[in-house]
Protein backbone atom coordinates (compact mmCIF):
# COMPACT_ATOMS: atom_id res chain seq x y z
CA UNK A 1 0.00 0.00 0.00
CA UNK A 2 1.35 3.38 -1.03
CA UNK A 3 2.06 5.69 1.93
CA UNK A 4 1.48 9.41 1.46
CA UNK A 5 1.45 12.61 3.50
CA UNK A 6 -1.30 15.20 3.43
CA UNK A 7 1.01 17.99 2.29
CA UNK A 8 1.79 16.08 -0.90
CA UNK A 9 -1.85 15.08 -1.38
CA UNK A 10 -3.10 18.66 -1.12
CA UNK A 11 -0.37 19.86 -3.45
CA UNK A 12 -1.39 17.18 -5.97
CA UNK A 13 -5.06 18.17 -5.72
CA UNK A 14 -4.27 21.78 -6.67
CA UNK A 15 -3.18 20.76 -10.14
CA UNK A 16 -5.91 18.15 -10.50
CA UNK A 17 -8.43 20.94 -9.84
CA UNK A 18 -6.89 23.00 -12.66
CA UNK A 19 -5.56 25.75 -10.40
CA UNK A 20 -2.42 25.91 -12.56
CA UNK A 21 -4.62 27.07 -15.47
CA UNK A 22 -3.37 24.69 -18.15
CA UNK A 23 -5.82 25.67 -20.91
CA UNK A 24 -8.92 27.69 -21.77
CA UNK A 25 -11.40 24.82 -22.21
CA UNK A 26 -14.39 25.43 -19.88
CA UNK A 27 -15.84 21.97 -20.54
CA UNK A 28 -12.56 20.40 -19.48
CA UNK A 29 -12.61 22.41 -16.24
CA UNK A 30 -16.16 21.33 -15.43
CA UNK A 31 -15.34 17.70 -16.20
CA UNK A 32 -12.13 17.82 -14.13
CA UNK A 33 -14.05 19.14 -11.11
CA UNK A 34 -16.87 16.56 -11.45
CA UNK A 35 -19.25 19.47 -12.00
CA UNK A 36 -19.33 23.11 -10.93
CA UNK A 37 -21.98 24.38 -8.54
CA UNK A 38 -24.16 26.92 -10.34
CA UNK A 39 -26.69 27.96 -7.72
CA UNK A 40 -25.18 31.41 -8.29
CA UNK A 41 -24.39 31.79 -11.98
CA UNK A 42 -21.67 34.39 -11.42
CA UNK A 43 -19.87 32.09 -8.99
CA UNK A 44 -19.85 29.26 -11.54
CA UNK A 45 -18.42 31.61 -14.16
CA UNK A 46 -15.77 32.83 -11.74
CA UNK A 47 -14.88 29.28 -10.67
CA UNK A 48 -14.16 28.32 -14.26
CA UNK A 49 -12.43 31.65 -14.94
CA UNK A 50 -10.12 31.10 -11.96
CA UNK A 51 -8.87 27.95 -13.70
CA UNK A 52 -8.30 29.31 -17.20
CA UNK A 53 -5.58 31.67 -18.49
CA UNK A 54 -8.08 34.53 -18.93
CA UNK A 55 -11.00 34.99 -16.48
CA UNK A 56 -13.46 35.60 -19.31
CA UNK A 57 -16.96 34.08 -18.84
CA UNK A 58 -17.69 34.08 -22.59
CA UNK A 59 -16.27 30.57 -23.34
CA UNK A 60 -18.30 29.04 -20.50
CA UNK A 61 -21.48 30.76 -21.67
CA UNK A 62 -20.81 29.48 -25.18
CA UNK A 63 -20.39 25.91 -23.88
CA UNK A 64 -23.75 26.17 -22.10
CA UNK A 65 -25.41 27.66 -25.19
CA UNK A 66 -23.93 24.88 -27.34
CA UNK A 67 -25.28 22.35 -24.82
CA UNK A 68 -21.86 20.84 -24.20
CA UNK A 69 -22.62 21.67 -20.58
CA UNK A 70 -26.00 21.09 -18.98
CA UNK A 71 -27.47 22.83 -15.94
CA UNK A 72 -29.49 20.73 -13.54
CA UNK A 73 -29.84 19.69 -9.92
CA UNK A 74 -26.94 17.39 -9.11
CA UNK A 75 -24.65 16.81 -6.11
CA UNK A 76 -26.31 17.50 -2.76
CA UNK A 77 -29.45 18.63 -4.57
CA UNK A 78 -27.82 21.88 -5.67
CA UNK A 79 -27.72 23.31 -9.18
CA UNK A 80 -24.62 22.36 -11.12
CA UNK A 81 -23.12 22.64 -14.54
CA UNK A 82 -22.18 19.15 -15.73
CA UNK A 83 -20.37 17.85 -18.77
CA UNK A 84 -23.28 16.69 -20.94
CA UNK A 85 -21.55 13.39 -21.70
CA UNK A 86 -21.19 12.52 -18.00
CA UNK A 87 -24.39 14.08 -16.68
CA UNK A 88 -26.56 10.93 -17.02
CA UNK A 89 -24.16 9.02 -14.76
CA UNK A 90 -24.15 11.75 -12.10
CA UNK A 91 -27.94 11.87 -12.09
CA UNK A 92 -28.34 8.09 -12.00
CA UNK A 93 -26.11 7.81 -8.96
CA UNK A 94 -28.19 10.43 -7.16
CA UNK A 95 -31.40 8.65 -8.15
CA UNK A 96 -30.06 5.40 -6.69
CA UNK A 97 -30.67 6.72 -3.17
CA UNK A 98 -34.42 7.06 -3.91
CA UNK A 99 -34.66 9.80 -1.30
CA UNK A 100 -38.14 10.78 -2.48
CA UNK A 101 -39.49 7.39 -1.36
CA UNK A 102 -38.68 8.07 2.29
CA UNK A 103 -41.61 8.79 4.56
CA UNK A 104 -40.19 12.07 5.84
CA UNK A 105 -39.76 13.40 2.30
CA UNK A 106 -43.30 12.44 1.32
CA UNK A 107 -44.77 14.00 4.45
CA UNK A 108 -42.93 17.25 3.70
CA UNK A 109 -43.59 17.42 -0.04
CA UNK A 110 -45.79 15.04 -2.07
CA UNK A 111 -46.66 11.35 -1.93
CA UNK A 112 -45.04 8.73 -4.12
CA UNK A 113 -48.22 8.49 -6.20
CA UNK A 114 -48.34 12.25 -6.69
CA UNK A 115 -44.69 12.34 -7.70
CA UNK A 116 -45.28 9.57 -10.23
CA UNK A 117 -48.09 11.64 -11.77
CA UNK A 118 -45.88 14.73 -11.80
CA UNK A 119 -43.10 12.78 -13.52
CA UNK A 120 -45.41 11.34 -16.17
CA UNK A 121 -46.95 14.74 -16.81
CA UNK A 122 -43.59 16.50 -17.11
CA UNK A 123 -42.31 13.86 -19.53
CA UNK A 124 -45.30 14.36 -21.84
CA UNK A 125 -45.44 18.13 -21.53
CA UNK A 126 -41.74 18.84 -22.11
CA UNK A 127 -41.38 16.66 -25.19
CA UNK A 128 -39.51 18.91 -27.64
CA UNK A 129 -40.43 22.15 -25.90
CA UNK A 130 -39.06 24.61 -23.33
CA UNK A 131 -41.32 26.04 -20.61
CA UNK A 132 -40.91 28.49 -17.76
CA UNK A 133 -41.52 27.27 -14.22
CA UNK A 134 -44.91 28.95 -14.21
CA UNK A 135 -45.90 27.42 -17.54
CA UNK A 136 -44.68 23.98 -16.53
CA UNK A 137 -46.45 24.13 -13.18
CA UNK A 138 -49.76 25.15 -14.74
CA UNK A 139 -49.50 22.37 -17.31
CA UNK A 140 -48.57 19.68 -14.76
CA UNK A 141 -51.39 20.60 -12.39
CA UNK A 142 -53.85 20.42 -15.25
CA UNK A 143 -52.39 17.16 -16.60
CA UNK A 144 -52.33 15.50 -13.16
CA UNK A 145 -55.71 16.98 -12.15
CA UNK A 146 -54.37 17.60 -8.64
CA UNK A 147 -54.38 21.25 -7.43
CA UNK A 148 -52.72 20.25 -4.15
CA UNK A 149 -49.34 19.84 -5.86
CA UNK A 150 -49.20 23.38 -7.21
CA UNK A 151 -47.60 25.02 -4.17
CA UNK A 152 -44.71 22.54 -4.15
CA UNK A 153 -44.14 22.89 -7.88
CA UNK A 154 -43.92 26.67 -7.64
CA UNK A 155 -41.34 26.58 -4.85
CA UNK A 156 -38.08 28.20 -5.89
CA UNK A 157 -36.17 25.43 -4.10
CA UNK A 158 -37.35 22.90 -6.67
CA UNK A 159 -37.62 20.09 -4.13
CA UNK A 160 -40.32 18.24 -6.08
CA UNK A 161 -38.52 18.71 -9.40
CA UNK A 162 -35.16 17.34 -8.21
CA UNK A 163 -36.27 13.68 -8.31
CA UNK A 164 -37.38 14.28 -11.91
CA UNK A 165 -33.97 15.72 -12.77
CA UNK A 166 -32.18 12.76 -11.17
CA UNK A 167 -34.28 10.36 -13.23
CA UNK A 168 -33.29 12.19 -16.42
CA UNK A 169 -36.76 13.60 -17.02
CA UNK A 170 -35.90 17.31 -17.09
CA UNK A 171 -33.01 19.78 -17.13
CA UNK A 172 -32.73 23.54 -17.21
CA UNK A 173 -33.36 25.10 -20.60
CA UNK A 174 -31.99 28.44 -21.85
CA UNK A 175 -32.82 31.49 -19.75
CA UNK A 176 -35.48 33.69 -21.27
CA UNK A 177 -35.76 37.27 -19.97
CA UNK A 178 -33.99 36.05 -16.78
CA UNK A 179 -36.67 33.42 -16.29
CA UNK A 180 -35.82 29.84 -15.41
CA UNK A 181 -36.93 27.35 -18.04
CA UNK A 182 -37.10 23.56 -18.19
CA UNK A 183 -37.04 20.99 -20.95
CA UNK A 184 -36.41 17.29 -21.57
CA UNK A 185 -32.72 16.39 -21.89
CA UNK A 186 -33.27 13.75 -24.56
CA UNK A 187 -34.84 16.33 -26.89
CA UNK A 188 -32.54 19.22 -25.89
CA UNK A 189 -28.99 17.89 -25.35
CA UNK A 190 -27.25 16.41 -28.42
CA UNK A 191 -26.25 12.79 -27.86
CA UNK A 192 -28.06 12.52 -24.52
CA UNK A 193 -28.14 8.94 -23.26
CA UNK A 194 -30.59 7.21 -20.94
CA UNK A 195 -29.55 7.07 -17.28
CA UNK A 196 -27.26 4.06 -16.74
CA UNK A 197 -27.61 1.55 -13.93
CA UNK A 198 -26.26 2.71 -10.56
CA UNK A 199 -23.36 0.27 -10.92
CA UNK A 200 -22.39 1.69 -14.31
CA UNK A 201 -22.86 5.23 -13.04
CA UNK A 202 -20.53 4.55 -10.12
CA UNK A 203 -17.83 3.53 -12.58
CA UNK A 204 -17.94 7.08 -13.98
CA UNK A 205 -18.67 9.29 -10.99
CA UNK A 206 -16.49 7.78 -8.25
CA UNK A 207 -13.26 7.91 -10.31
CA UNK A 208 -14.21 11.40 -11.50
CA UNK A 209 -14.54 12.57 -7.92
CA UNK A 210 -11.32 10.92 -6.76
CA UNK A 211 -9.46 12.39 -9.73
CA UNK A 212 -9.99 15.86 -8.24
CA UNK A 213 -10.52 15.36 -4.50
CA UNK A 214 -8.87 12.03 -3.73
CA UNK A 215 -7.60 10.17 -1.92
CA UNK A 216 -10.85 10.03 0.02
CA UNK A 217 -13.12 7.67 1.91
CA UNK A 218 -16.48 6.35 0.69
CA UNK A 219 -18.14 8.42 3.42
CA UNK A 220 -16.51 11.64 2.18
CA UNK A 221 -17.58 10.86 -1.38
CA UNK A 222 -21.13 10.19 -0.20
CA UNK A 223 -21.29 13.47 1.70
CA UNK A 224 -20.27 15.27 -1.49
CA UNK A 225 -22.74 13.31 -3.59
CA UNK A 226 -25.92 13.31 -1.55
CA UNK A 227 -25.11 14.40 2.01
CA UNK A 228 -24.52 10.83 3.17
CA UNK A 229 -27.87 9.41 2.05
CA UNK A 230 -26.66 6.66 -0.29
CA UNK A 231 -27.61 3.16 0.73
CA UNK A 232 -24.59 1.96 2.72
CA UNK A 233 -24.47 -1.54 1.25
CA UNK A 234 -24.69 -0.09 -2.22
CA UNK A 235 -21.93 2.45 -1.54
CA UNK A 236 -19.66 -0.25 -0.16
CA UNK A 237 -20.33 -2.47 -3.18
CA UNK A 238 -19.47 0.32 -5.65
CA UNK A 239 -16.05 0.91 -4.08
CA UNK A 240 -15.39 -2.79 -3.70
CA UNK A 241 -16.17 -3.49 -7.36
CA UNK A 242 -13.95 -0.67 -8.59
CA UNK A 243 -11.12 -1.86 -6.35
CA UNK A 244 -11.46 -5.46 -7.53
CA UNK A 245 -11.38 -4.22 -11.13
CA UNK A 246 -8.13 -2.36 -10.46
CA UNK A 247 -9.66 1.06 -11.08
CA UNK A 248 -9.19 2.11 -7.45
CA UNK A 249 -6.43 1.36 -4.95
CA UNK A 250 -6.20 1.79 -1.21
CA UNK A 251 -3.52 4.18 -0.01
CA UNK A 252 -2.26 5.23 3.41
CA UNK A 253 -2.35 8.99 4.04
CA UNK A 254 -0.70 9.77 7.36
CA UNK A 255 -2.15 6.60 8.87
CA UNK A 256 -5.61 6.84 7.29
CA UNK A 257 -6.60 4.25 4.67
CA UNK A 258 -8.34 5.98 1.76
CA UNK A 259 -9.10 5.34 -1.91
CA UNK A 260 -7.38 6.78 -4.97
CA UNK A 261 -7.55 6.08 -8.67
CA UNK A 262 -4.91 3.51 -9.55
CA UNK A 263 -3.83 5.60 -12.52
CA UNK A 264 -2.97 8.46 -10.13
CA UNK A 265 -0.63 6.54 -7.83
CA UNK A 266 2.56 7.56 -9.61
CA UNK A 267 1.71 11.27 -9.64
CA UNK A 268 0.53 11.12 -6.02
CA UNK A 269 3.82 9.55 -4.98
CA UNK A 270 5.80 12.35 -6.65
CA UNK A 271 3.52 15.38 -7.11
CA UNK A 272 4.66 18.32 -9.18
CA UNK A 273 5.02 21.37 -6.91
CA UNK A 274 2.39 24.09 -7.03
CA UNK A 275 3.11 27.18 -4.94
CA UNK A 276 0.85 29.81 -6.46
CA UNK A 277 -1.91 31.59 -4.56
CA UNK A 278 -5.45 31.60 -5.95
CA UNK A 279 -8.52 33.70 -5.15
CA UNK A 280 -11.51 31.42 -5.62
CA UNK A 281 -15.16 32.53 -5.69
CA UNK A 282 -18.08 31.72 -3.42
CA UNK A 283 -19.26 28.09 -3.59
CA UNK A 284 -16.01 26.93 -5.16
CA UNK A 285 -15.38 23.21 -5.67
CA UNK A 286 -12.03 23.59 -3.88
CA UNK A 287 -14.11 23.82 -0.69
CA UNK A 288 -17.21 21.85 -1.67
CA UNK A 289 -15.34 18.81 -3.02
CA UNK A 290 -13.79 17.69 0.29
CA UNK A 291 -16.46 19.50 2.34
CA UNK A 292 -16.11 22.33 4.84
CA UNK A 293 -15.56 19.88 7.70
CA UNK A 294 -12.25 18.69 6.23
CA UNK A 295 -9.73 20.06 8.74
CA UNK A 296 -6.86 19.47 6.31
CA UNK A 297 -8.33 22.01 3.88
CA UNK A 298 -10.07 24.44 6.24
CA UNK A 299 -8.70 25.08 9.74
CA UNK A 300 -11.50 24.09 12.16
CA UNK A 301 -11.24 27.44 13.95
CA UNK A 302 -11.91 29.17 10.61
CA UNK A 303 -14.78 27.02 9.38
CA UNK A 304 -17.49 29.50 10.46
CA UNK A 305 -15.80 32.16 8.32
CA UNK A 306 -16.09 29.92 5.27
CA UNK A 307 -19.39 28.09 5.81
CA UNK A 308 -21.77 30.86 6.81
CA UNK A 309 -25.45 31.21 7.61
CA UNK A 310 -28.11 30.22 5.06
CA UNK A 311 -25.69 27.86 3.34
CA UNK A 312 -23.41 30.59 1.99
CA UNK A 313 -19.85 29.46 1.18
CA UNK A 314 -17.47 32.41 1.21
CA UNK A 315 -14.86 33.22 -1.46
CA UNK A 316 -11.52 31.83 -0.29
CA UNK A 317 -7.80 32.30 -0.73
CA UNK A 318 -6.18 28.97 -1.60
CA UNK A 319 -2.48 28.18 -1.15
CA UNK A 320 -0.77 24.81 -1.25
CA UNK A 321 -4.09 23.01 -1.18
CA UNK A 322 -5.43 24.77 1.91
CA UNK A 323 -7.72 27.71 2.67
CA UNK A 324 -5.64 30.50 4.16
CA UNK A 325 -8.06 33.42 4.04
CA UNK A 326 -11.18 34.94 2.52
CA UNK A 327 -11.81 37.83 0.16
CA UNK A 328 -14.62 39.98 -1.17
CA UNK A 329 -15.34 42.63 -3.74
CA UNK A 330 -15.91 46.19 -2.56
CA UNK A 331 -16.34 49.54 -4.26
CA UNK A 332 -12.60 50.13 -3.97
CA UNK A 333 -11.77 46.79 -5.55
CA UNK A 334 -10.82 43.47 -3.97
CA UNK A 335 -10.41 43.24 -0.20
CA UNK A 336 -8.54 40.24 1.18
CA UNK A 337 -8.47 38.80 4.66
CA UNK A 338 -5.39 36.60 5.01
CA UNK A 339 -5.52 34.58 8.22
CA UNK A 340 -2.78 35.95 10.54
CA UNK A 341 -1.38 32.47 11.16
CA UNK A 342 -0.69 32.04 7.45
CA UNK A 343 2.18 34.45 6.96
CA UNK A 344 3.17 36.10 3.67
CA UNK A 345 1.77 34.75 0.41
CA UNK A 346 3.73 34.84 -2.86
CA UNK A 347 2.46 37.05 -5.69
CA UNK A 348 -0.78 37.86 -3.88
CA UNK A 349 -0.95 41.33 -5.44
CA UNK A 350 -0.87 39.86 -8.94
CA UNK A 351 -3.76 37.51 -8.17
CA UNK A 352 -5.75 40.36 -6.64
CA UNK A 353 -5.20 42.46 -9.75
CA UNK A 354 -6.28 39.59 -11.98
CA UNK A 355 -9.55 39.15 -10.09
CA UNK A 356 -10.19 42.89 -9.87
CA UNK A 357 -9.77 43.33 -13.61
CA UNK A 358 -11.96 40.39 -14.59
CA UNK A 359 -15.12 41.22 -16.57
CA UNK A 360 -17.84 42.59 -14.31
CA UNK A 361 -15.54 43.49 -11.42
CA UNK A 362 -13.90 46.67 -10.20
CA UNK A 363 -10.85 47.84 -12.14
CA UNK A 364 -8.73 48.58 -9.08
CA UNK A 365 -7.60 46.46 -6.16
CA UNK A 366 -6.97 46.93 -2.48
CA UNK A 367 -4.86 44.49 -0.49
CA UNK A 368 -6.36 45.00 2.97
CA UNK A 369 -4.77 42.21 4.95
CA UNK A 370 -6.92 41.07 7.87
CA UNK A 371 -9.73 43.47 7.04
CA UNK A 372 -13.33 42.30 7.22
Amino acid sequence: MLSLGWNDVLNWRSRRQRLHRPDADPTGVVRALAGVQAQVTASAEQAVGARTPLPDPAPLRAAVADRRLVKTWAARGTLHLLDAAEAPAHLALLAAARTWEKGAWQRTFVTADQLAKIAAAAWDILDGTVLSRDELTTAIVEHAADPSIEEHLRSGWGSVLKPLAWQGLLVYGPSTDNRVTFTRPDTFVPGWTAPPTPESAAEVVIPSYLGAYGPASPATFDQWLIRGHSKKAQLKAWFAALTSAGVLSRVDVDGEVLYARTEDLASLADPEPFDEVRLLPAFDQFVLGPGTSDARVIPPARRAEISRTAGWIAPVIAYRGRVCGTWERAEAGVVVNVFPEQGPLPALDAEIARVAQAPGTAATSSDSRNST
